[in-house]
């Protein structure tokens, strides 16, 4: 499937999409020492969530899509150095209403998960998406 949304992000900064299917996706990312907070190489936990979020908008893939609010959690660390793959999955849609534009027209609630090289969850999250009916900068 085409991706339609977020072309321009950065592979190095958020993952590369290896799937995207209707209403599901799959991204992995390569984590590097400038992403590490300390000498032990322990990730910013940014790195991670911007990972998932990539993965939750490519589970939408809607040109307008935007991120309301999400509820996550961190599981394990993550060192640099290790690849992450994130899956992302629509579990709920619902409709919304017509109005200045940036009104949503529809609320798709996304589950995402990040997986470590060894299959590990490191992190959890729901993603609350709003499909607008133009840019949101428009």
């Amino acid at each position: 499937m085409e991706q339609r949304t977020h072309r321009l992000t950065s592979e190095r900064l958020v993952g590369k999409p290896v799937k995207i299917e209707k209403n599901y996706a799959e991204v992995l990312m390569e984590t590097v020492k400038e992403m590490a907070v300390d000498e032990y190489g322990l990730v910013h936990g940014g790195f991670t969530f911007g990972l998932a979020d990539y993965a939750a908008m490519l589970a939408v893939n809607e040109p307008t899509v935007v991120l309301g609010k999400a509820e996550v959690k961190f599981l394990k660390p993550v060192r640099a150095g290790e690849t992450l793959r994130a899956k992302a999955e629509v579990i709920e849609e619902s409709g919304g209403g017509v109005g200045d534009g940036t009104s949503p027209r529809r609320k798709k609630l996304v589950k995402a998960e990040v997986f470590n090289e060894r299959d590990e969850k490191v992190f959890e999250g729901t993603f609350h998406c709003y499909v607008l009916e133009k840019h949101v900068l428009e």
